[in-house]
């Protein structure tokens, strides 16, 4: 029996829920007491280490760094729940807004006072859905992205308010950026070493810079407390994914605290022949070396051996249920990421209201695939024709430092904050392939030796280097003009010099300089407490191809610009209990590279084309009586090509009026969680996902779909969690991308998974 058939699949489906049912008593009168204390969660350093203000003028008191070695020991850590939390932590709604966050704002402002779509999810909700990856903890809870994820892209791209791809949504990890060579981003992908993620929804160019149209993804890891904590985990499923997680942090001495967490997993995976393995291991120690100065040293190293299923092959047009757990990969493919983020942090609180932040990172990652990545169904031969056989290798190195001071006091009577800093960086990236990226094979679609890839491949060498220095100066402010009136501002120059060496061609040899300045200016009004209307209108840059892996022909071609106008409300009530954002939005984007149309055949390009994308947003998070809690958001979007062609058969096709690609109309996430009875709780949640085309000629159709998730979990003592979960509950068959040619990337089946939490 094959390890990936349906049969061997159901056997061990029935293994995990088997095994669950030993573990889950049979009436809820058995369990033991409730306990009389709760266990301790994390919340967000942000949230917990700084006073809120009295009213809301007290600005200067809300942002400033706590001054005692104390304050600050407690800043860094964890805090007990509050005291309203139930045992399930469903207590509050997971848009939080009111906790201070760093993605939507450099002044450390809360949603509610940031003129912009912000959320921010929290490990726990993470956690208490089972969703231990970035894809899943974005898509599934933060409103309007959807994952559009491939192996040759490493498995971390996005897509949201019309735009797709990592040159228009951004992924940073702690506030830092990895530049994107060749379209791949690799790191951070697990969240078991996460505190939260924050995402923006919109242009972000003015806090980060070139390739932020679309959003910002910000994952914040785990920090360094004064509070011994320490936690494990391990886990099982039906595709024999066994996960081992463990987590400690606390004192080393009263001005010393450290952090250490690390996670892997090896699975049989769902695929055939694709076995898979990772391991991330983080580390962190924070010296509060005085009362205001604090230094923080952190190693963050990922080895990913990930799935190397590129996709099914259409038959008629459709996905065919036997070629579900088919592989067409050769059998000595092979696919390998290895990243490793060093930062060294400095806090310093110079005089009150000012603050100085310092982030020096050296950041690489090497990364290597060896496969057979294109399958077509042949109707007449009735085989699967392979081709594309690639073998990549990436060697990337970035030394950078970002900088940055903040003023708190008071501008001609009013309340007033300021930051303005630097971000300098200097990326080597070297690309070694087997271009032209030859060799084909045909196999039988049912039955077949998968082959090998040496068997019609070219020989692997030095492609291109590229060496990239860049500059930002950026600066923000928030000028209370009243009580209720805020006015909040930022700028951003970037100048990124790329420097490109071809070693196959090297009269394609070139060096450029680029530049582009993003701004946004917006109000926020809050009439009552909690309760903030906001107008905002920004612009924010694009490059028309990842900067660090522009090729020739690209060379002459300036940032695109973005620009975008969005109105929305936001509220938080019933003491927190209930939260609830309304957005509406214009994005026009411009600078779009179409053909020549005097010289369509030429290879030559105008920079004219444009993208407008408008819809509205909004989401609702809520908790109830008896245990209820419920969180639903829901986004609509019109996105077109306004002016847009391409060279097809030697004429130019113009796509003016079509829907960009993986661009769905509508995306929603409702998630309802029910307390049912002491120390038990079941959850259910539901992402929604609009069709959407795969081609710009808007002929390949992937139709939407609708993806169920569930569970229940079991607290035995205060210190204990089990949980069973089921991802995919109807084994809906559905694709998360296509390569565009017919060949669809599916989703995971239905899978049963068995965890045990325990805290110590």
């Amino acid at each position: 029996m094959s390890p990936s058939s349906p049969a061997a699949r159901k056997w061990r489906l029935g293994l995990v829920c088997s095994l669950s049912s030993l573990l889950l008593p049979a009436e809820g009168s058995a369990q033991t007491p409730p306990p009389t204390t709760l266990d301790p969660v994390e919340v967000s350093p942000s949230a917990s280490a700084k006073p809120k203000p009295a009213a809301r003028s007290s600005n200067t008191a809300a942002t400033a760094r706590p001054r005692s070695r104390s304050a600050t020991s407690a800043a860094i850590g964890n805090t007990p729940r509050a005291a309203a939390s139930s045992a399930s932590g469903a207590a509050s709604p997971t848009l939080n807004a009111t906790t201070q966050g760093s993605t939507g704002s450099r002044l450390n402002l809360t949603p509610l006072q940031t003129p912009a779509s912000v959320e921010i999810v929290t490990a726990q909700t993470i956690a208490e859905r089972g969703q231990h990856n970035v894809l899943d903890a974005v898509t599934q809870n933060a409103a309007g992205f959807i994952a559009t994820p491939a192996p040759g892209n490493g498995g971390l791209s996005f897509s949201t308010r019309g735009f797709a791809g990592s040159n228009s949504v951004m992924t940073l990890y702690d506030g830092t950026r990895f530049y994107i060579g060749s379209g791949t981003l690799t790191f951070p992908y697990d969240t078991w070493s996460t505190q939260r993620i924050e995402v923006l929804r919109g242009p972000a160019s003015v806090l980060y810079g070139e390739g932020a149209i679309g959003g910002v993804v910000n994952v914040v890891p785990k920090k360094p407390q004064g509070t011994p904590y320490n936690e494990a985990e391990v886990s099982l499923d039906s595709n024999m994914t066994r996960r081992l997680s463990v987590d400690s942090t606390g004192p080393i001495n009263p001005n010393v605290s450290y952090r250490i967490n690390a996670t892997g997993n090896m699975s049989d995976g769902w695929v055939d022949r694709d076995k898979t393995s990772n391991a991330v291991l983080s580390a962190a120690v924070r010296v509060q070396a005085s009362d205001n100065l604090a230094f923080t040293l952190s190693e963050d190293y990922g080895d990913r051996s990930p799935s190397r299923y590129f996709g099914t092959p259409l038959i008629n047009g459709s996905i065919q249920d036997a070629l579900r757990f088919k592989n067409y990969n050769a059998s000595d493919s092979a696919i390998r990421y290895q990243d490793s983020w060093t930062q060294f942090k400095t806090e310093w609180d110079v005089a009150d209201g000012i603050k100085v932040n310092n982030t020096l990172y050296y950041l690489t990652s090497e990364r290597h695939w060896r496969d057979i990545e294109n399958y077509t169904w042949n109707s007449k031969s009735q085989l699967i024709d392979r081709s594309s056989y690639i073998e990549i290798f990436h060697d990337q190195k970035q030394l950078g430092n970002r900088m940055d001071t903040t003023f708190s006091g008071h501008v001609f009577g009013l309340a007033n904050q300021f930051v303005a800093g630097f971000d300098v960086n200097r990326i080597d990236f070297t690309h070694t392939n087997n271009s032209p990226y030859g060799g084909a094979s045909s196999v039988n679609p049912y039955a077949f030796d998968p082959g090998s890839f040496f068997a019609t491949t070219t020989a692997t060498t030095p492609g291109f280097n590229a060496m990239v220095n860049q500059y930002a100066l950026f600066a923000e402010d928030r000028l209370s003009l009243t009580d209720q009136l805020s006015l909040v501002t930022g700028v951003r120059y970037d100048r990124p010099e790329v420097d490109r060496t071809d070693y196959k061609t090297p009269a394609n040899s070139f060096d450029v300089s680029l530049s582009g300045t993003s701004w946004r200016t917006g109000l926020v009004y809050e009439p009552i407490k909690n309760l903030a209307f906001y107008g905002q209108y920004a612009v924010g840059v694009d490059p028309v191809s990842n900067l660090i892996s522009l090729s020739t022909s690209q060379k002459t071609f300036q940032l695109a610009t973005g620009k975008q106008t969005e109105i929305g409300v936001k509220q938080s009530f019933w003491g927190g209990r209930g939260e609830w954002t309304l957005a509406a939005y214009e994005i026009v984007k411009t600078g779009l590279t179409i053909p020549d149309p005097n010289n369509p055949t030429a290879g030559l390009a105008l920079q004219i084309g444009q993208q407008p994308s408008r819809g509205v947003e909004g989401s609702i998070g809520l908790v109830l009586n008896d245990g209820w809690r419920v969180d639903a958001n829901l986004a609509l979007l019109r996105a077109r090509y306004d002016n847009n062609s391409q060279v097809v058969g030697g004429k130019i096709v113009s796509y003016n009026g079509n829907v960009p690609v993986n661009v769905p109309q509508q995306v929603s996430n409702v998630w309802l969680t029910w307390d049912f009875a002491p120390n038990w709780s079941v959850y259910g949640g539901v992402q929604i996902v609009g069709a959407m085309y795969s081609d710009l000629a808007n002929t390949q159709l992937r139709p939407g779909y609708s993806v169920v998730n569930g569970g229940i979990k079991w607290k035995p003592d205060d210190r204990t969690t089990v949980a069973f979960r089921l991802y995919n509950l109807f084994d809906k068959v559905y694709a998360v991308t296509s390569n565009g040619t017919g060949q669809w990337l599916l989703g995971m089946p239905r899978t049963a998974e068995l965890s045990v939490n325990v805290k110590f």
